[in-house]
């Protein structure tokens, strides 16, 4: 999947966009070509020149790994002591469920509850659920197996989606046709902005047919890295014959 993926950055603007903090995510896929929005989008690395539109308050600039210059559109960076408190509190409340898992992600904190005995599962939420009746700044998400606590703003996966085709100057442009690729409940709000705009295609990775706002679908990850190499062949094949 890195090699397809690294394929497809090679010849079209290519973006990563997840509900894990940016960093794990960039430890994880390891490619320097992409873009990477973490925390559900609410931390996007982008490589947009004239910041002046963009409020002082939710824009920063950074240095990556390697010492590159970096800007960073972090539109919640106020709730990161609220998250971080947040997240200590349910570590300590679902320490005595077997299998619950809670991982920081900076800008939202996620409890997961699939190695859960599923007579908890109703556990898990009501500790979730108390736990968020001291931050009504907070709100609670539901992904696939996971309960997601994230901040109270306009902000997801499908503003993600908008704000790097800003500030890659692709929003206007008539032979720029996005794709998003994606398999959770929380990408459905990037297929939304898709169809919504009715400029590019949202595509669901599920084995069984789902109820979605994308156009398209391939049955698992296998089927994605085979219809991006599809991508990466055709663009050459059109290179070549220009």
């Amino acid at each position: 999947m890195r090699y397809a993926v690294k394929g497809v950055a090679k010849h079209f603007p290519t973006a990563i966009i997840s509900g894990r903090s940016r960093d794990k995510v960039h430890e994880l896929v390891g490619l320097t070509e992409l873009y990477y929005a973490g925390s559900h989008g609410m931390d996007i690395m982008f490589p947009l020149q004239d910041t002046s539109s963009i409020h002082h308050s939710s824009y920063i600039r950074s240095t990556d790994k390697q010492g590159k210059e970096v800007n960073l559109f972090q539109p919640a960076r106020e709730f990161i002591s609220m998250i971080d408190e947040v997240f200590r509190t349910l570590v300590e409340v679902t320490k005595d469920i077997p299998g619950a898992k809670v991982e920081n992600h900076k800008f939202c904190t996620s409890v997961h509850y699939r190695n859960v005995d599923e007579k908890s599962w109703r556990t898990v939420a009501q500790h979730v659920h108390d736990v968020l009746k001291g931050y009504p700044r907070l709100r609670l998400t539901h992904g696939r197996k996971v309960l997601e606590v994230r901040p109270v703003i306009d902000w997801d996966k499908g503003k993600a989606v908008e704000f790097l085709l800003q500030s890659l100057g692709l929003s206007n442009s008539d032979d720029v046709l996005p794709i998003y690729i994606g398999d959770d409940r929380t990408d459905e709000d990037a297929f939304k902005v898709l169809r919504e705009r009715n400029r590019g295609y949202g595509i669901l990775v599920s084995s069984i047919p789902k109820e979605s706002k994308a156009f398209l679908s391939l049955r698992d990850t296998l089927e994605v890295a085979e219809f991006l190499k599809s991508l990466v062949k055709w663009k050459e094949q059109v290179d070549e014959a220009q």
